[in-house]
């Protein structure tokens, strides 16, 4: 399998250390014992033969434009299932007008999945929700410590304590859009599974985001996100 995104599937910041930890990735995860069963254990659990095939090819600070690159790489390394979580960082701008374009995710969007279909068309594909940044900001902003982390240039388009609420709106209304973008991209494809929303409509909480930087899943969030995206997945219903 291999998994395609951001930070967010490289597990950066969980709980150890300011940089990747890719080891407890909700996607293709395989640290034993940190809480968090991956789609990786949760599959090897269901077929031995796909020890040491788990591939990682997301990369912390990726876009959408990033992903037909590393959907290319899925393909040379002949998987059988790869998941995507894309899309934070292309909310995650300067400011809300610098955002990414809809008609710019959607074409990188589909870019990538036709890729993957070409090169890898037996291959099981699953789309992940982008979490919801607006929910983030409200069980955070009255944090001290998540204040100051932000104003260190965390996701200004939404965290910035200069928005207004109106600003945070505009990022809200674009995360909308990209999510159904990725949901009907993911329908044209038979072998294509969409989480629902499943990540979007999580009401997360303030144990669920990393103490290093308060914005990317901790180690209690990756083992949720990890619950959620299952339950969606093919196998939801095979394994716990």
């Amino acid at each position: 399998m291999a998994a395609l995104g951001d930070s967010i599937t490289r597990a950066l910041a969980v709980c150890c250390s300011d940089g990747d930890n890719a080891r407890h990735s909700w996607s293709t995860g395989d640290r034993t014992g940190d809480g968090v069963t991956s789609h990786y254990e949760r599959l090897r659990g269901l077929d031995a033969a796909i020890t040491g095939r788990n591939h990682n090819n997301a990369l912390s600070g990726s876009r959408a434009v990033h992903l037909p690159g590393q959907a290319e790489t899925a393909i040379q390394q002949n998987v059988e299932y790869v998941t995507i979580l894309t899309g934070a960082n292309d909310l995650c701008a300067s400011s809300a007008a610098t955002m990414t374009s809809e008609a710019d995710f959607a074409a990188h969007i589909n870019t990538a999945l036709a890729t993957l279909r070409r090169g890898l068309p037996r291959a099981r594909i699953f789309v992940a929700s982008i979490p919801d940044l607006y929910q983030l900001w409200k069980v955070l902003e009255g944090n001290a410590e998540a204040r100051e982390a932000w104003a260190r240039g965390t996701c200004p388009s939404m965290l910035s304590g200069g928005n207004t609420e109106e600003q945070r709106q505009l990022v809200v209304t674009r995360e909308l859009a990209f999510n159904r973008i990725l949901a009907q991209a993911c329908s044209r494809y038979k072998n294509c599974r969409w989480d629902n929303n499943a990540l979007y409509d999580f009401n997360f909480s303030a144990s669920d985001v990393s103490t290093l930087d308060y914005f990317h899943p901790s180690l209690e969030g990756q083992a949720r996100l990890a619950e959620l995206t299952w339950r969606a997945s093919w196998w939801g219903n095979e394994s716990t």
